[in-house]
């Protein structure tokens, strides 16, 4: 597998995806899960590609609020460390989707039952007892979360759920449709051109979405800005959709 994301002079971190790139279980759980929801339920992508997107966006988005010191809860909770915090957030971005091998309704559960022992090996001589029971809870915790209805109760659960949204351009969306289909769905994910994570002004992060057509803003209501809602970042993120074609090139600014 090729998961990749800046580890900088995180030490776990790089251990970890070298870790998960060589998991022959974990590569297949992509292709399964794939099966499933591109193959068989004629959906978007939830394999090893949309894995990869979601992990760069959730380290990004942590790194941002952690510049703008806001505190991991792994750090307020449990006095570890920022680097635990982004172990945390890609562990939980590469096993959000797997028990989407089981079935895409109710996935969610699905994974944590996948996830817990995967997390504990992939933790293992990384994290001694009992840190490597707390960083394991954690990642479920984030894991369940990713779900829109589900409240996060950590930070870094919030980050998760955030960037799984953000994984929305050219027909990538989030939103079950069927792939061929021509509705509201099909027709406003394809008008997502790209999707930014910025540093913000007025806030830590500022999100900035491309849309080539008004219809596209069917999207971010739809998705980003309910999981947004229900998350952790609310008061640390604002979504700015922008046309071209505007005059300020704004056509709508969620914050919350």
């Amino acid at each position: 597998m090729n998961i990749n994301v800046p580890t900088r002079h995180n030490e776990k971190l790089r251990e970890l995806l070298t870790r998960i790139n060589a998991d022959e279980e974990l590569a297949q759980l992509y292709v399964s899960a794939n099966m499933n929801a591109v193959n068989r339920s004629r959906m978007s992508d939830h394999g090893e590609v949309h894995i990869r997107i979601v992990a760069n966006a959730a380290l990004r988005l942590l790194r941002l609020l952690v510049e703008a010191q806001v505190t991991p809860n792994i750090i307020s909770d449990y006095e570890m460390g920022v680097d635990d915090a982004e172990v945390v957030v890609v562990l939980a971005a590469c096993l959000h989707d797997v028990g989407i091998s089981i079935h895409r309704e109710d996935h969610e559960h699905h994974s944590l039952v996948i996830a817990y022992p995967k997390a504990r090996q992939l933790l293992a001589d990384l994290y001694k007892e009992p840190q490597r029971t707390i960083m394991t809870s954690e990642v479920l915790h984030a894991i369940i979360a990713h779900n829109w209805e589900v409240s996060c109760l950590t930070l870094e659960a919030g980050v998760v759920k955030v960037a799984d949204a953000l994984d929305m351009k050219q027909g990538r969306s989030r939103i079950p449709f069927e792939a061929g289909s021509v509705n509201i769905h099909s027709v406003s994910a394809m008008e997502i051109q790209e999707v930014h994570i910025e540093r913000g002004e007025e806030r830590p992060i500022r999100i900035a979405i491309d849309l080539a057509s008004s219809a596209g803003i069917f999207q971010v209501d739809e998705l980003l800005q309910r999981k947004l809602r229900h998350s952790t970042l609310a008061p640390h993120v604002e979504i700015v959709a922008r046309l071209e074609g505007q005059p300020d090139g704004v056509l709508k600014v969620y914050r919350f």
